[in-house]
């Protein structure tokens, strides 16, 4: 898990999908946060990724390295844990602008997720598995 975390700490961007009906919708997402052991993401529950994560919470996050020429493609599920505030606070607290963004305790829309059930690759640009990790 540290190994996944760490690949997409070191990007600006990575994207994840969601089911969308019978369609499938993917969204930039920025920083992961690491507490208690989890990896957590972040987004507002107006967004229609929220929605989305609350209909199916089925996801796959893809990201790109191009300084190493490799790629990481994580299955798992996003759980809600925005009642969790010590969750919310340690990503309030990894973040300069969180609560200049409306990320703050008291606010209902700050919705947070952990990873799991995750099964996740890491694969060279000819598709050589790299590493393997499941969390």
């Amino acid at each position: 898990m540290e190994a996944v975390f760490q690949y997409l700490k070191a990007l600006k961007v990575n994207f994840l999908a969601t089911r969308n009906g019978d369609s499938v919708s993917c969204w930039p997402f920025g920083d992961p946060v690491l507490f208690d052991g989890k990896i957590y993401i972040l987004t507002q529950a107006h967004k229609g990724v929220a929605q989305q994560i609350a209909e199916n919470n089925q996801i796959c996050i893809v990201a790109y390295n191009s300084e190493k020429e490799n790629w990481l493609r994580i299955f798992c599920e996003a759980v809600d844990d925005s009642g969790n505030n010590a969750a919310k606070q340690a990503i309030i607290d990894e973040f300069d602008w969180a609560e200049e963004a409306g990320y703050t305790l008291n606010n209902p829309e700050f919705k947070c997720y952990y990873l799991a059930n995750a099964k996740a690759e890491i694969r060279d640009c000819d598709g050589e598995v790299l590493g393997k990790y499941e969390f």
